[in-house]
């Protein structure tokens, strides 16, 4: 003890010695800048959010007992005759190493330089005195500042909040007592303070962090921390981008479920009894899952910290009835398996128990994905590997069931699923889209069941109210013919659905684009030119549009097809067909009012019917008529 308080007091005097020396530059003339910008990083439940308040003297960033800041939040304030601008950010889960952490998180964290260019005066990295700096908290703040560049180091002080947690000790005396405290401290240049965010009213603790700020501004060589204005627009960017492909994802689910309604009209299965197996990795919220279904706290779902989870956990698969809703649910809850090793044969095996206790087979599969953490190629390849056993057909009886919904805050799920890559992108194609995102709130029951049944409903009627056996059973030859049936109506229905995942966004071919002539002037509108062919033929001729004629990007609206596609043609059933019926009712129209036609219909004519000579002759129907333009075919 002695030993400590004896290192606490060597260190409060080499910070003393240090300020004094930094406080001379500033009195030699080296004039702070009177607009100060502060960045704030660190852990969930970390007090920063807190701390702006604090620093900026009133209520800027909201504060409650549930993670609050979900995207960077900057606020302005007038404090000790300086104007201050403070960036919040989100938190990282406390324990969590940087591959733990999602995507959209760090991907905000990183863009908090951004938000201050050409970049901020003071990253302020807050640690909170309410929990130990232990081997995995260390280990987290170490990896989440690897998203910055060296040099922010230079730029960091060390923000500990909750200094009412403290007591009689110095702040010293606990960095003292804690190996990863002592080397953070030291790896900012003993830059560090203590805030006590319950005294908000005493203006002196914020007065002198401020100080402490423009002390080592005048000690840096650089005044800022530069921030990469590439990188800012690269991530613009990749953000707009995550943005469109969130929004397929929406349209693609809601697509398919109206295709599904559609498809199933009046067939809508009423079933009052559900099975349901949980699978999922550790701490991934499957109790919790299995709890809110039965609206009762059954499952065991106790929050343990990260060093005592490989000591806790179901090793067998676990089993709880209720009634919710008027609704009878059997939930089965198997063994999960730890992120950072292969799935063993045990969890597969349990897997397998799980679904047999579910007698006669369940009727969905739950694979719960926490949104608080990322989902990694690995993480799809145990959840494939679990499932496989089990044929390509649980697929149609999988949901994702997200996990930590609050952790979106207002972001969509979407935007989630599309930020975090592609094998989640993957997990939530191969379950056909079907995916629910529920809080991790306890004891608010019961929980909102409607939503999740109704899911399941649509995904049951779909499966015809059958649940997933794992054996088939012989049965008679016309029962047979009939399961051969459900069968391949399930594959259709299964290729329709991934056509329209695939179908794209925009139209596959491209507006037509009119060519000016020699003389400077554009085609005429040929919409008035409708009587030159009969209703049936131009019926023919828009369905063999629909089958994906490519047009060239210049064109004069005849003939204008690539070469590439025009040499198919011959051999397309459907255009042989075409015109073979047109020639048969062909309308004896004069070569002016062929070319006079819409673009649409002009487009039709094959690579037989019009060829264009040296001298740009159009042969039309037997007739040659000198057609000058130009960038043609």
């Amino acid at each position: 003890m002695k030993a400590m308080v004896g290192r606490a007091s060597e260190r409060i005097a080499k910070v003393q010695t240090r300020r004094r020396e930094l406080k001379a530059l500033i009195e030699g003339g080296k004039t702070p800048p009177k607009h100060l910008k502060m960045v704030m990083v660190g852990a969930q439940w970390s007090a920063k959010s807190s701390a702006g308040n604090t620093i900026l003297r009133k209520q800027a960033f909201a504060v409650d007992h549930n993670r609050t800041t979900k995207i960077c939040e900057m606020s302005h304030s007038m404090v000790a005759d300086r104007l201050l601008t403070v960036v919040d950010s989100p938190g990282w889960y406390y324990n969590n190493t940087l591959h733990d952490t999602c995507k959209m998180d760090k991907a905000e964290i990183e863009n908090i330089m951004h938000l201050c260019p050409p970049g901020p005066h003071a990253v302020l990295l807050v640690v909170g005195l309410a929990s130990a700096f232990n081997a995995s908290y260390w280990q987290a703040v170490q990896q989440h500042m690897r998203l910055f560049k060296d040099e922010v180091w230079n730029h960091t002080i060390v923000l500990f909040t909750r200094g009412d947690w403290l007591g009689r000790k110095t702040v010293e005396e606990r960095i003292e007592s804690e190996e990863g405290l002592q080397w953070l401290v030291e790896k900012c240049g003993n830059m560090y303070h203590v805030l006590d965010n319950t005294k908000r009213d005493d203006e002196a603790q914020v007065t002198e962090l401020l100080e402490k700020i423009e002390e080592m501004w005048a000690g840096n060589k650089a005044p800022l921390y530069e921030v990469d204005l590439g990188r800012a627009e690269e991530m613009e960017a990749r953000k707009t981008a995550k943005g469109a492909m969130a929004k397929r994802i929406r349209k693609t689910s809601q697509r398919q479920d109206r295709i599904l309604r559609e498809l199933f009209r009046g067939e809508r299965q009423s079933i009052t009894d559900v099975r349901v197996v949980l699978v999922g990795r550790k701490d991934s919220g499957k109790s919790m899952v299995g709890n809110w279904i039965l609206s009762e706290e059954l499952f065991d779902s106790t929050w343990m910290k990260k060093e005592f989870q490989n000591q806790r956990g179901t090793t067998t698969c676990v089993k709880h009835e209720g009634n919710t809703s008027g609704v009878n649910f059997s939930v089965v809850e198997a063994p999960g398996w730890s992120r950072d090793l292969t799935v063993p044969d045990m969890i597969r095996e349990e897997v397998k128990r799980g679904v047999s206790m579910c007698s006669p087979g369940p009727h969905t599969f739950l694979i719960a994905v926490p949104l608080s953490q990322s989902f990694t190629k690995a993480d799809y390849e145990a959840v494939v590997e679990v499932l496989t056993p089990f044929g390509e057909r649980v697929w149609r009886h999988c949901m994702v069931m997200f996990t930590w919904a609050e952790w979106l805050n207002n972001r969509s799920i979407e935007e989630h699923i599309a930020a975090e890559g592609k094998a989640l992108r993957k997990l939530v194609e191969q379950c056909g889209f079907r995916y629910h995102a529920a809080s991790g709130a306890r004891f608010v029951y019961p929980f909102p069941i409607n939503e999740l049944y109704q899911k399941m409903l649509v995904m049951m009627t779909r499966n015809k109210g059958h649940y997933f056996a794992a054996e088939v059973k012989k049965k008679k030859p016309m029962a047979n013919w009939q399961e051969e049936w459900n069968r391949r109506e399930q594959e259709l229905i299964d290729r329709m659905l991934k056509a329209v995942a695939q179908e794209p966004d925009e139209p596959l071919l491209p507006p037509v684009k009119m060519t000016a002539s020699s003389n400077g002037a554009f085609l005429p509108n040929f919409s008035r030119y409708r009587d030159v062919w009969s209703p049936k033929a131009r019926h023919w001729v828009s369905e063999w549009l629909t089958i994906g004629a490519v047009n060239s990007e210049g064109t004069s609206g005849i003939g204008s097809m690539t070469a590439s596609y025009a040499g198919k043609l011959e051999n397309d059933p459907l255009m042989t067909t075409f015109f073979h019926r047109k020639r048969r009712n062909e309308v004896r129209s004069s070569p002016r009012q062929i070319l006079h036609r819409r673009p649409t219909e002009a487009l039709s004519l094959s690579k037989t019917e019009v060829a264009y000579t040296s001298r740009q002759n159009v042969r039309v129907m037997g007739h040659t008529i000198q057609y000058r333009t130009h960038n043609t075919v």
